[in-house]
């Protein structure tokens, strides 16, 4: 029996990537529903191509204009209750979550709360609001599957052994194209130089956190969540080839290590074929040729989004929602060319240090949460934004 997927967030890199692996085991996999932000064209074809009955589109305007164009037979979802509706589809078995942010959570709770399986893409839905999500998968039996590839890695690695046995888990960080650059001035960083990745193709918002180091605060997080294990007992460590994806130690000193091409049509296949797997349309590695693999510590003081990550968990409650819609925003400045790059990490410091944590929130209060800080957030790149121009003028 196939297994029948619903993915929201199908234009991004991993949407995309996820399509193509679906295709690839169009014997094992069934797409049932697409959804999007706002390029409904793309869906709209895609859902054609593959014969998904769904197209969700986030953005009424564009989910109207879908909807007059799209075939008798595709029926059109609008808006974020079009998210939550593809969510809860019945002719569904597994919901891969690829969108970006929080626009996430709420159809991830919908979906988990009726017990559906969840491939979890958007790193923001357990960074915000992991305590609600784990409970309500505790509540229905509903399971979370990994799909960034250092998750995915520690998953299949704690296969190894007792969960009770694990000292600590090691996320692996490719550094983005910074971290083994000290000369660079992070006040005179431009777009096209932090969207240069030196290993991955992604998305921009993705890129820059990677750039900025905060996609791996993101993922210290996600992984207390998804793995049960405390921010204490997670480490980060730069590792520039990106082959190992990341590994576990265990209490007798043994680790465990996951390699594998840099490619995220493995991370996503096997939460698209878990327990099993399937032969991949992906070239293995061929371990003689790979040559010297480096590690080294990451440099906090130079990348101060891994420790603002730390604190926020630490404090926990509605922090770590305030500290990733913060980002956020201050990313979206950046790529607007509002702020320097170095005011990334300044803004959401800035606005932690303003919010008032609640200390057990619930959908509502972390929801307001994340409203509050993307406008405390913006504010305070106003002041960045107006500096900037100033200075051009």
């Amino acid at each position: 029996m196939k297994r029948r997927l619903v993915i929201l967030g199908c234009s991004g890199s991993i949407g995309q990537n996820a399509i193509r692996v679906a295709e690839t085991l169009s014997d094992f996999v069934q797409v049932t529903g697409l959804a999007v932000k706002s390029s409904w064209r793309s869906a709209l074809e895609a859902a054609i191509r593959l014969g998904a009955k769904h197209v969700g589109v986030e953005d009424e305007v564009a989910a109207r204009q879908c909807a007059a164009e799209a075939p008798t037979g595709i029926q059109i979802h609008g808006g974020r209750q079009g998210l939550r509706e593809l969510a809860l589809l019945e002719e569904a078995d597994l919901l891969l979550c690829a969108v970006v942010g929080m626009a996430g959570f709420e159809p991830v709770m919908a979906a988990v709360e009726q017990g559906r399986t969840v491939a979890l893409a958007t790193k923001e839905v357990l960074v915000g609001g992991g305590a609600l999500v784990t409970a309500a998968c505790r509540r229905s039996g509903a399971r979370l599957l990994p799909v960034d590839s250092e998750h995915s890695a520690i998953f299949q690695c704690l296969a190894g052994g007792d969960r009770n046995e694990v000292r600590k888990l090691i996320l692996t960080a490719s550094g983005g194209p910074f971290t083994g650059r000290p000369e660079v001035d992070f006040d005179q960083v431009g777009c096209a130089e932090a969207l240069c990745h030196p290993r991955w193709k992604m998305g921009r918002k993705i890129t820059i956190d990677s750039a900025t180091l905060m996609n791996k605060g993101l993922e210290l997080i996600e992984a207390c969540w998804l793995f049960e294990v405390p921010i204490e007992r997670i480490e980060v460590v730069i590792h520039p080839e990106s082959i190992v994806h990341s590994l576990v130690e265990f209490v007798d000193g043994s680790l465990l290590a996951h390699l594998g091409p840099t490619d995220m049509r493995l991370a996503i296949q096997y939460a698209l074929t878990w327990p099993h797997r399937k032969p991949a349309a992906v070239t293995p590695l061929q371990i003689g040729k790979l040559g010297a693999l480096h590690f080294q510590e990451p440099d906090e003081r130079r990348f101060p989004c891994l420790k603002l990550a730390r604190e926020a968990a630490q404090t926990g409650g509605s922090m770590p929602a305030v500290m990733s819609a913060a980002n956020e925003i201050a990313v979206q400045l950046f790529l607007e060319d509002a702020i320097p790059f170095s005011a990334i990490w300044a803004i959401i410091e800035a606005v932690m240090a303003r919010h008032a944590t609640i200390a057990d929130p619930d959908v509502g209060a972390i929801l307001a949460a994340d409203r509050w800080a993307r406008e405390e957030a913006m504010r305070t790149g106003k002041s960045w934004k107006t500096a900037r121009r100033s200075r051009r003028s």
